[in-house]
């Protein structure tokens, strides 16, 4: 493959914000309207704050904010900006892969080096995967584990603890030989980049990135927003009513996608990557060689595990290079990637080839007008369109054709929960009482789920920070409602032993014992 250059089409120039929006010189593709076509997106896909930034030619020619920080707020200082600090989730990922990529430059470690050589405490399930997992193993979802998110989605466990408990989780699939997007082993890339500069895993990413790209505003974990100005809050679908939820902390494992920044420190760091690894001052962060590596592809994704918005954009392949997914779009190579944490969404997409670079960050969760307003840039900024051409038809409009894709999905999500209820097994009891469900169940890998009885004489469930009534089902399988209602429902059953008593129970397939 190619490796990036600045631009492959004549140069754009340098523009003016004027007025919220970008202005474009007559002689190149224009984003005249692409101001007027967010501001009737955002209000479409019911989102309340949205920021945007496009880089073209190492120049960023569009940095605008939409609505509010939070649903209600007005005034001054209230609404969102090119300099609103949003979660920016796991485009993360690609920092922490460059950090590694930088102690390669040094000779400090090599892509190939077996991560127990620098980690030695580090362990897989599978003996033989613990002695061959190489570096860049942790970057690119092919390592062999599961999703393993139980282990720091709202939990009190430690990074190293998180690593630790590594050894536990059943591989679901030999090395390199799937692909399952998951966090755990970008938190492990984050121990291994420790143990090798000698600095945390954050140090690194504010000394050797934002420092030197201006990203003055950005910090490296939800603990560093407290008592900032300008920041976004999250909102999600409650019952059917849009409102504020709770931050959830990405901490634990911030290598997997812990940074709050903005689109005008993430335009800096797009014109950086555009720009082959070097700063807009002419300092080189990166070699070329690294660049390439990072942007190679190192995974095979399938349909199964890409996004929904294939349906619409019809990639011939789909690939992951190192904290990046990839695949064709009109016959142009994109590199780009996704954040996701509760009411908070991001995207990063780049055409290296063509020096052009989308960021979108917004406070609604996974509201994928995201993709919508990538997808509208890359088109109004077609080479093709630039030399007067245009083989593809009209310019699409992304915001409609998600939001019909979307609600699609959701039906069919609907559908499915109606065919579950319809499969439940009506006018049947516990076989127990319920005080006799109480009690502490525990696994080394899972941790603890505590039952208890509540006011109501209900059961209660308590996983890590999680809490939530107990709703029976049916026979000894019950639903939890969690008091934070934005984190939805869950399965829970329970085992008897020979003699009748409980002996586990089954929270959403995680198996734990009861304690004797």
């Amino acid at each position: 493959m190619r490796r990036a250059t600045l631009s492959r089409t004549p140069p754009v120039l340098v523009l003016a914000l004027l007025a919220g929006a970008a202005a474009i010189a007559q002689d190149v593709p224009s984003l005249a309207g692409f101001d007027r076509y967010v501001r009737q997106a955002v209000e479409d896909w019911e989102t309340p704050g949205l920021a945007i930034s496009v880089v073209a030619d190492g120049a960023v020619v569009f940095a605008e904010g939409y609505g509010a920080q939070r649903l209600g707020a007005e005034g001054q200082g209230a609404g969102v900006d090119e300099h609103t600090l949003f979660a920016i989730g796991s485009t993360t990922k690609a920092m922490t892969a460059a950090l590694v990529g930088m102690l390669v430059d040094e000779g400090k470690l090599a892509w190939g080096d077996p991560v127990i050589d620098h980690l030695p405490g580090f362990r897989l399930y599978d003996p033989v995967a613990t002695r061959e997992v190489q570096a860049r193993d942790l970057l690119t979802h092919n390592a062999g584990l599961p999703n393993a998110d139980y282990l720091w989605y709202e939990q009190d466990l430690s990074t190293d603890e998180i690593v630790r408990r590594l050894r536990f989780v059943e591989p679901a699939y030999s090395l390199r030989s799937g692909f399952i997007y998951q966090n755990i082993m970008y938190a492990a890339a984050g121990e291994l980049i420790e143990a090798v500069s000698g600095q945390s895993w954050g140090e690194m990413v504010r000394t050797r990135i934002f420092e030197p790209l201006g990203m003055s505003r950005s910090v490296t974990s939800l603990a560093d927003t407290g008592g900032r100005s300008n920041v976004a809050h999250p909102h999600d679908l409650v019952d059917g009513r849009l409102m504020e939820i709770e931050n959830a902390s990405v901490d634990p494992v911030a290598a997997a996608g812990a940074v709050w920044s903005s689109v005008h420190d993430m335009a800096q760091w797009m014109r950086f990557l555009l720009a082959g690894g070097v700063t807009p001052e002419g300092r080189r962060l990166l070699s070329e060689e690294t660049i390439e590596a990072l942007f190679r592809a190192h995974a095979i994704v399938g349909p199964e595990d890409f996004y929904p918005t294939a349906r619409l954009t019809e990639p011939h392949w789909t690939t992951y290079g190192l904290g990046w997914f990839q695949a064709d779009y009109r016959g142009r190579r994109v590199d780009f990637h996704t954040g996701s944490i509760d009411g908070m969404v991001a995207l990063c997409g780049l055409i290296r080839d063509e020096g052009l670079g989308v960021y979108v960050l917004a406070n609604r969760d996974h509201t994928e007008l995201r993709h919508a307003l990538m997808y509208r840039v890359f088109d109004l900024l077609d080479p093709a369109r630039a030399r007067g051409g245009d083989a593809t038809g009209e310019i699409r409009d992304w915001s409609t054709e998600l939001r019909d894709l979307y609600a699609e999905l959701a039906a069919e999500g609907e559908e499915a929960r109606r065919e579950a209820r319809e499969r439940r097994v009506e006018g049947t009891q516990p076989t127990l009482p319920l005080e006799r469900y109480t009690g502490r169940y525990q696994d080394p890998l899972y941790g603890v789920v505590e039952i208890g009885l509540g006011e109501d004489g209900g059961l209660r469930v308590g996983y890590g920070r999680r809490a939530g009534s107990v709703q029976h089902w049916n026979y000894d399988t019950f639903r939890v409602r969690w008091d934070a209602r934005w984190r939805g429902e869950s399965s829970l059953s329970f085992d008897l032993d020979r003699n009748g008593e409980v002996a586990r129970l089954t929270l959403d397939g995680l198996r734990l014992a009861r304690d004797r």
